[in-house]
């Protein structure tokens, strides 16, 4: 019994690790986006930030289908 348990405990860590991996390109795209705003690259805005922000998780959505993240 006991290695079923902590198999299922490496089968649930394995999962949430692949599930930040295959998000960190999107993670990454918005922390370019922040950095950006903060060197002054792009305009300071809550409107502009919130459009990226929809765009980027489409953007998610549609490359990786049912594996996106859900928020």
């Amino acid at each position: 019994m006991h290695d079923a348990q902590s198999f299922s405990a490496t089968a649930t860590s394995f999962n949430q690790t692949l599930s930040l991996l295959k998000g960190l390109p999107f993670d990454m795209a918005r922390e370019q986006y922040a950095k950006a705003v903060q060197v002054g690259f792009i305009q300071r805005s809550m409107l502009g930030w919130a459009r990226f922000e929809r765009h980027i998780d489409l953007l998610e959505k549609v490359t990786l289908g049912p594996w996106a993240r859900r928020v």
